[in-house]
């Protein structure tokens, strides 16, 4: 597997998810980002046993940049900083539809209860009263618009199952090749891969405290209107 890797030391590793590659074993048993890591990682050193801890997740047809702890200690430490909220992730994506009249104004809040169906893998907007509904928050802002596309910019505050997919399709517009969650997207076949790219990520590294920022720009398809 060709894992494009960011940045590497001994406590950690970061980089780019390709579309359509699972993060971890699945029940389709997909070569997986994890075991590709691995790999990666005994290749370079083949005397020592290779550790990959995971830190946070994207959905299988997503792409973007990812951070993993090599150590039990950074992977902890990493763990933290998402639960406490220090780790602060960015994301883009194309929908659906014109939104010319918001370009150029302010981040505006999405605030939603989202309960997931594990069984159907997918997850909906619900009352914050409901039965394992969990508090969904993220700022989008849009960036550009191109031929009845928009780009947009999403600021993550929370981790919730296929969080940005739901709250985009039900405020905004459906995302770009999102099969799931939009329901124009069998309009044109030629749509591959979901227009939807973690494409930053700030966090403090677990052993020198010092704070990294690591970006990257998706490309091809629906992204090169956008993205020289």
């Amino acid at each position: 597997m060709n894992i494009p890797i960011i940045y590497e030391d001994p406590q950690i590793l970061v980089c780019q998810k390709l579309p359509g590659i699972p993060v971890q074993s699945d029940h389709t048993l997909s070569p997986d980002l994890v075991n590709g890591l691995r790999n990666y990682c005994h290749q370079q050193n083949p005397d020592k046993e290779p550790y990959i801890g995971l830190v946070h997740r994207l959905d299988r047809p997503v792409g973007g940049v990812m951070v993993f702890g090599k150590t039990p200690n950074a992977t902890k430490e990493l763990n933290r900083q998402i639960q406490q909220g220090q780790v602060k992730k960015t994301y883009l994506c194309v929908v659906t539809k014109d939104l010319s009249s918001q370009i150029q104004e302010e981040p505006k809040l999405l605030t939603d209860y989202l309960q997931k169906d594990a069984k159907n893998n997918c997850s909906k907007i619900v009352s914050a009263n409901e039965k394992n509904a969990k508090k969904a928050q993220l700022y989008y802002k849009v960036l550009a618009v191109k031929e009845g596309f928009s780009l947009i910019e999403v600021d993550l505050l929370t981790g919730r199952h296929h969080q940005i997919r739901v709250q985009i399709a039900a405020h905004i517009a459906g995302i770009y090749g999102d099969s799931k969650y939009n329901s124009t997207h069998t309009v044109n076949g030629e749509w591959k891969n979901i227009a939807l790219f973690s494409n930053s990520i700030t966090f403090t590294h677990p052993k020198t405290k010092k704070e990294l920022y690591f970006t990257i720009s998706p490309s091809g398809d629906i992204w090169d209107k956008f993205i020289p």
